[in-house]
């Protein structure tokens, strides 16, 4: 027992001994610098904070699409997707919690069987011996506990830990990331149904008056009074409009279905929403972005998310490195066993402390090593990664702007432009139906007044999507989580191993 004793402390001395200089091959982390512009190259709106990202939807005051978005929220495939891989990140960081404390296990058995012994016997009178067995039931009842304990020496055990942290807080953030981006879709396909729509009315206005047209230049030409060119003319015109008119009911109806694809609502209750709801809102001004832009990228998700990624890389690689030193872990246990025979009962107590446990590699074949180098290289596709992601938050963030910025100017223009042309178009056809004005000069202003309606349409859809794009490009109003793992600017640097 004495030796036994010795060796037990000579291991767990070698073994804190090399953990102790084990602690010495970590380096404090690195920083991974993000490239963030030092200001934005884009126009800013002013106007609001931004903390009305949290109640966007609301500021258009349209209950039906902030209904719609929570249906599609809740019929969201990505959605549950997302809500199930932080389910499985959780139960993985419990289980790498839980490596890092002792386990306990009870046991319990009973057997029952037979024991015999056996005498012989023998009288004077007779030549032979026999034998006879005693045979009695045997009843044996264990019960007790077991405990196992891995000290970790290098912090393999803890650096798994953290990796499953990390996981954890970026599946919850591609978790909102995902809930943002149900959120765009859902609101740009309810503003292409609302666009569609105007531009079906426009159609619809279009082809009624070139379809009047015709069938008063037909009257006229029947009488005589109008040439037949000018009929036909007049008949193409109308027939081309109705075209159009029947290829926008079409793109109409599939927007819908789309719609309803993305809400899960039935199409006729859907279509009775939309007829209750009035027509497209004047989208309200944006509030003020902040200047800096690594402020402003910070509270985007999925940059949240790549950050974490990299810290998750690197403590993979904390793991990775540790496997390739020595374990040293501690058992023990506890237990009680009763036995039960012929009357007799004895009970034992029992209890083992060890063995104490060194587990030195020695060799692989290089497969410890082969392990730390993939995740080193895994580590430095994370790092790369997260940069990119960076610059294309910064890229969406801009465009957005811009694009916000350009339809907002063109907006004036555009209504200017239909206004006048449909001043035009009604002096035109005042003077062709008193015969000043040829057919070619109406039809001629009818389809200049019919494009400046439809670039009026897509102007204003331009600038719902570009509204939407800035919206999911700030992070829909997703505010990051306080950590304090984190640096003091965690959206412009990232800890990292060396």
């Amino acid at each position: 027992m004495r030796r036994l004793r010795s060796i037990a402390a000579l291991g767990l001395a070698l073994g804190l001994g090399l953990g102790l200089a084990g602690c010495g091959l970590t380096r404090p982390p690195a920083a991974v610098e993000a490239p963030f512009p030092a200001q934005w190259h884009a126009p800013l709106p002013h106007g609001g904070s931004l903390a009305s990202l949290a109640d966007w939807w609301r500021q258009l005051d349209d209950p039906l699409l902030v209904e719609l978005i929570a249906a599609a929220e809740a019929a969201s495939p990505n959605l549950a997707s997302a809500a199930a891989r932080v389910a499985e990140a959780r139960s993985t960081r419990v289980q790498a919690g839980a490596a890092l404390l002792p386990n306990l296990d009870a046991t319990a058995s009973a057997s029952r069987g037979v024991s015999g012994s056996s005498f012989g016997s023998g009288g004077a009178a007779s030549s032979s011996s026999s034998s006879t067995a005693a045979i009695a039931p045997l009843t044996t009842l264990q019960a007790g506990l077991q405990s196992k304990w891995e000290i970790d020496l290098f912090g393999r055990l803890r650096a798994d830990r953290d990796s499953a942290e990390q996981k954890l807080s970026s599946a919850t953030a591609k978790w909102h990331e995902a809930r943002v981006a149900v959120a765009a879709e859902t609101a740009n396909a309810y503003f292409a149904e609302r666009a569609c729509q105007q531009q079906l009315r426009v159609s619809e206005s279009d082809a009624k008056s070139r379809g009047e047209t015709a069938r008063l230049t037909d009257l006229s030409a029947r009488a005589g009074f109008t040439a037949p060119a000018d009929a036909a003319l007049a008949r193409a015109s109308a027939s081309d409009a109705s075209g159009r008119l029947t290829q926008q009911r079409a793109v109409c109806a599939v927007q819908r279905k789309a719609l309803v694809a993305l809400s899960g609502i039935d199409e006729p209750t859907l279509e009775r929403k939309l007829a209750a709801s009035p027509a497209q809102r004047t989208l309200p001004a944006v509030g003020s972005i902040a200047s800096v832009p690594a402020e402003a990228i910070s509270q985007r998700p999925d940059v949240y998310a790549a950050e974490l990624g990299v810290a998750s890389a690197s403590a993979d690689v904390g793991s990775a490195e540790a496997e390739r030193y020595p374990r040293l872990s501690i058992s023990g246990s506890i237990g009680r066993m009763q036995i039960r025979t012929s009357g007799f009962r004895e009970s034992l107590d029992t209890w083992t402390i060890g063995p104490v446990s060194l587990t030195v590699p020695l060799l692989d074949g290089g497969a410890r090593a082969a392990n730390s180098d993939a995740a080193k290289a895994r580590y430095t596709e994370a790092v790369s990664l997260y940069r990119a992601n960076v610059r294309q938050a910064v890229r969406e963030v801009e465009e957005a702007l811009v694009n916000l910025e350009a339809t907002d100017a063109r907006a004036a223009d555009a209504d200017a432009a239909v206004k006048n042309y449909q001043a035009s178009f009604d002096a035109t056809q005042a003077r062709y139906q008193s015969g000043l004005a040829s057919l070619f000069e109406l039809e001629d202003s009818r389809r200049t007044l019919f494009a400046a309606q439809t670039a009026r349409v897509s102007l204003q859809r331009e600038r719902t999507e570009a509204w939407v794009a800035l919206y999911r490009s700030m992070g829909g109003g997703w505010t990051r989580p306080e950590s304090p793992s984190m640096t003091s600017n965690p959206a412009a640097k990232v800890a990292t191993s060396p």
